[in-house]
C-alpha cells in the first residue's frame, strides 16, 4: 500500500468564518488564532503578516499583543476545524475509498491502488493541489508506504516521495524529533539524554527504551517504521449535505452573514465533487434567538456543483429577505442531489469564454428578480399558430415534466413532420398588399378552433414578396386572391 498525507496547517484560521479580517486576501492584518484558559491563551496559528511583526506559535496572547498591538485574536474553533476536516475528507473520496481523518489537520489517502488510473503519482499529485487551490487550499503533501511515515514527512519535506521500505526507513532517520509526531512529553525525555533525531532514537535499546519512556511512546516509533500496523478509520461520506455554523454574536444584517456563506457554499461543492453530482433544491436556514428560524428554500433549474455559482445564486436569494431577527446562525441543507451530467461539446466548436451559458443566465435574473420575473416559452396544444406557445414560469416541474428522452423525440418528429415556422410571428395578421406574392412552398392546411366557437381554416404558404422578403401567409381554404401576412422568416 502506498499512502498520500495531507496536512492543511492553516486550517485553524480558515475555520475562523465569521470574521472577514481573516479571509486570506488580508494579508496586511496581523491575525492568529489562540487556544487554552481565558487567562493563559497562547497563540496556535499566526498569518504572515504576524509572523512579519515576530510573533510565534506558543507564545503567551499578552506577550503578543505588547510586540504588535494592532494584533486581531480569535479564539479557535475546534468543531469547525473538524467539519471543514470532513468536507476535505468528503472531496478526497472520489479519488480513493480509503480516506481517514488524521489529528489534528490531516488526511490519509490510499493511492497505491489509483496511481495507474490517474496516470501516476505526479500526475496525481499535480490535480489534487490544482482542485485544491480552486477551494482555497494549499496543504503539504508526502508519500510513503507507511501512514505515520507519510504523516511525518508531510510536517517536514512538502512534495517528498518514497515508494520502498529501505529507502523510507534511511529518510525517517533524518527527520528531527520535533517533526516525528511523538507526544510533547516523549520529545522532552528524548531531549534530555541529547537525542535529536529519529536515528537516534530507533538505535536506542528496546527494553531500555520502553521503560524509561514508557510503550505508548515505543509503539509510536514501531508504526513510524511499520513493524505495528496502524489501524485507521475510514471515512463514509453521508448521504446529505447539512452544515451548521453558530455565531458567538449576534448579526443584524445580511452583509456580515456573507462571508460564512461563502464558507458553507464551499464545503457543498466539495461533498458535490466527492459524490461527482449537483444540487437543484437546497435550503438556507437562518437562525435566531427567541423566535422561528427563517428558511430560504432555494430551487434551481439545473443541477449546479461550482462553488462561485452556488455562492452568487444563494446570496442573491438572500440579500432580497428582510431579516425578521438578529441572526445567531446559518445553516446550508441539501438533499436533493441528481447526478450531474456533463455537457458534451464538439472537439472543434470554438471557445467562448465571455458567454454565459443560458442556464445560468436564467438562474441569476431568477436569483436576482424573483422566480416569478422570469418566464420562458413552451409549446401549447394547439394547432392554431397565434396559441401554439404559451409564457411559464422556468421551474424545475416544468423543466423535468417529460424525460429527456421524450423531449429528443418529440423535437425529432416534430421536425420531420411540420412545414417551416417563421421566427417573427405577427401578433395579429395582417393584409398583405401589393402585387401577389411568389408562392415557394405549401399549402399547409390548418383547421381547427370548431370546439371554443373560434373556428379556424386556413391555407398557409411560404412566399416571397416583391421586395425579396420570405413570408408566411395564409389564404382562406380554397381562396388565394386575399393574403394575409401572419409572420416573417429570418
Amino acid at each position: 500500500m502506498l499512502w498520500a498525507c495531507l496536512h492543511f496547517s492553516d486550517l485553524p484560521l480558515r475555520a475562523i468564518v465569521d470574521d472577514s479580517a481573516f479571509d486570506d486576501g488580508d494579508e496586511a492584518q496581523p491575525c492568529v488564532v489562540v487556544d487554552g484558559p481565558q487567562q493563559r491563551q497562547h497563540l496556535v496559528y499566526l498569518n504572515a503578516a504576524a509572523r512579519h511583526a515576530g510573533l510565534r506559535e506558543d507564545q503567551p496572547l499578552a506577550a503578543a499583543r505588547a510586540l504588535c498591538a494592532r494584533l486581531h485574536a480569535r479564539t479557535r474553533d475546534v468543531a469547525a476545524e473538524q467539519r471543514l476536516l470532513l468536507s476535505l475528507a468528503a472531496w478526497a473520496y472520489r479519488f480513493t475509498s480509503h480516506v481517514s481523518l488524521s489529528e489534528p489537520h490531516a488526511l490519509l489517502l490510499e493511492v497505491g491502488a489509483s496511481l495507474h488510473l490517474f496516470g501516476g503519482w505526479a500526475a496525481l499529485e499535480r490535480r489534487l493541489r490544482r482542485e485544491l487551490m480552486q477551494f482555497g487550499y494549499t496543504p503539504t503533501l508526502a508519500v510513503a508506504p507507511v501512514p505515520a511515515a507519510a504523516r511525518t514527512f508531510a510536517l517536514r519535506h512538502d512534495g517528498f516521495f518514497v515508494d520502498q521500505r529501505e529507502p523510507m526507513l534511511a529518510a525517517l532517520g533524518n527527520v528531527p524529533l520535533a517533526y516525528s509526531g511523538l507526544s510533547e512529553n516523549a520529545i522532552t525525555l528524548l531531549y534530555k539524554v541529547g537525542l535529536r533525531t529519529l536515528r537516534e532514537a530507533f538505535a536506542l535499546p528496546r527494553p531500555e527504551f520502553a521503560r524509561r519512556s514508557g510503550p505508548a511512546t515505543l509503539a509510536a516509533l514501531d508504526r513510524l517504521r511499520g513493524i505495528d500496523t496502524e489501524i485507521l478509520a475510514l471515512y463514509r461520506p453521508p448521504d446529505r449535505f447539512a452544515h451548521r455554523i453558530e455565531f458567538d454574536h449576534l448579526i443584524d444584517a445580511w452583509p456580515p452573514l456573507l462571508f460564512p456563506l461563502k464558507r458553507l457554499t464551499s464545503e457543498l461543492a466539495l461533498f458535490l465533487a466527492a459524490r461527482d453530482g449537483g444540487v437543484q433544491r437546497c435550503d438556507l436556514v437562518l437562525e435566531h434567538e427567541g423566535t422561528a428560524a427563517t428558511r430560504i428554500p432555494i430551487e434551481l433549474l439545473t443541477p449546479q456543483r461550482e462553488a462561485h455559482m452556488l455562492y452568487e445564486l444563494i446570496r442573491s436569494r438572500l440579500e432580497r429577505v428582510a431579516l425578521v431577527a438578529a441572526v445567531n446562525g446559518i445553516a446550508l441543507i441539501a438533499r436533493d442531489l441528481p447526478t450531474l451530467r456533463p455537457q458534451h461539446r464538439d472537439l472543434f466548436e470554438p471557445q467562448r469564454a465571455q458567454a454565459l451559458a443560458w442556464p445560468e443566465l436564467a438562474e441569476r435574473l431568477r436569483a436576482h428578480l424573483g422566480d416569478e420575473a422570469v418566464r420562458g416559452l413552451a409549446l401549447a396544444a394547439d394547432h392554431r399558430p397565434e396559441r401554439g406557445w404559451k409564457a411559464e414560469y422556468a421551474t424545475v416541474q416544468t423543466r423535468h415534466r417529460v424525460s429527456p428522452a421524450a423531449d429528443a423525440r418529440d423535437a425529432l418528429q416534430v421536425a420531420q413532420t411540420q412545414s417551416p415556422r417563421p421566427l417573427w410571428l405577427l401578433h395579429q395578421p395582417i393584409r398583405l398588399r401589393g402585387t401577389p406574392p411568389q408562392l415557394l412552398a405549401g399549402p399547409e392546411r390548418i383547421e381547427s378552433g370548431w370546439w371554443d366557437g373560434e373556428d379556424t381554416r386556413r391555407d398557409y404558404y411560404v412566399v416571397e414578396t416583391r421586395d425579396g422578403q420570405r413570408a408566411w401567409a395564409f389564404a382562406a381554404s380554397n381562396e388565394c386572391d386575399d393574403w394575409m401576412l401572419h409572420g416573417w422568416f429570418a
